[in-house]
């Protein structure tokens, strides 16, 4: 992150109440190293700002990463963060996470709002009870980290991968995750455009023609990739608020010749709905 972009952004709105961040990151498997986060929190008390750091996938960060939870360096700033199992087990609809609160006695505002949303989910009803209940006997098991690693480096394995197949497109810009399971990749300006021509059949063109009429220059990719190869990645623009024009992949295929595939395929894609 532009640090100096952000502490500027700050300066500028003084509506601004928090920072968030999401270590590691989604939609680029991104991990802020010790010395921004360490950063961050300086802002955060220059301002007298709180800090929000969601670290769902902090148990998927991969090795060498350097991840680390901003518990670590946090000291007297409020802060919280925000956990859960649904990604790291995994157990889709599971759902069950929880949320730490740093220094609640430290500033009368943080405080009142850690406040609010205890006495919010007091109301509602509905709790995780399962997941709640077997989450002790999951992670004490002596099995249960060693299986996580083995998922990480696969993830770590894929990323590298993925690197080599889509760095080959021109124009493409991608680096490798550092953690959970997802990578983004960017177009250089200019190079995605709404005047590709979509070759795809006649029949699938009629079926997207009414979502293209609206759609960015990544959403048209997303559509034509879907159409003509069956691959659905996610547009940055619209799925992510982004400025920049690209898509967000996951590396989640467990059946290795299944992923490079995939990969060649989109990348061959990729290169055809450039040239067209």
């Amino acid at each position: 992150p532009d640090l100096e972009e952000l502490e500027q952004k700050i300066q500028e709105d003084n509506t601004i109440a928090g920072i968030l961040i999401i270590n590691p990151d989604n939609p680029t498997g991104f991990v802020y190293s010790i010395e921004t986060i360490s950063e961050i929190v300086a802002i955060a008390k220059k301002y007298n700002l709180f800090i929000i750091s969601d670290e769902i996938y902090s148990n998927l960060a991969y090795k060498g990463s350097g991840m680390q939870k901003l518990a670590q360096v946090i000291g007297d700033v409020p802060a919280i963060a925000m956990r859960g199992i649904s990604k790291e087990f995994p157990w889709p609809g599971a759902r069950c996470g929880w949320i730490e609160f740093y220094n609640r006695d430290k500033d009368e505002n943080f405080a009142k709002y850690t406040e609010s949303l205890l006495n919010a989910k007091m109301l509602e009803v509905c709790s995780t009870t399962l997941p709640q209940a077997v989450l002790p006997k999951v992670m004490s098991d002596e099995r249960y980290y060693p299986y996580l690693a083995t998922r990480v480096e696969a993830y770590a394995t894929r990323s590298k991968r993925a690197v080599e197949v889509l760095s080959q497109v021109d124009g493409l810009l991608i680096h490798e995750a550092q953690g959970a399971f997802y990578m983004s990749a960017l177009f250089l300006e200019g190079k995605l455009t709404n005047t590709q021509e979509l070759p795809i059949s006649t029949e699938a063109e009629t079926i997207i023609q009414s979502y293209l009429e609206k759609a960015s220059p990544d959403q048209r990719l997303v559509y034509f990739l879907l159409a003509s190869t069956g691959i659905c990645v996610v547009p940055l623009s619209t799925g992510f608020n982004s400025t920049h024009q690209g898509f967000r992949f996951t590396l989640l295929e467990p059946d290795e010749d299944k992923f490079e595939k995939i990969l060649t395929t989109l990348k061959n894609a990729i290169e055809s709905y450039l040239a067209s």
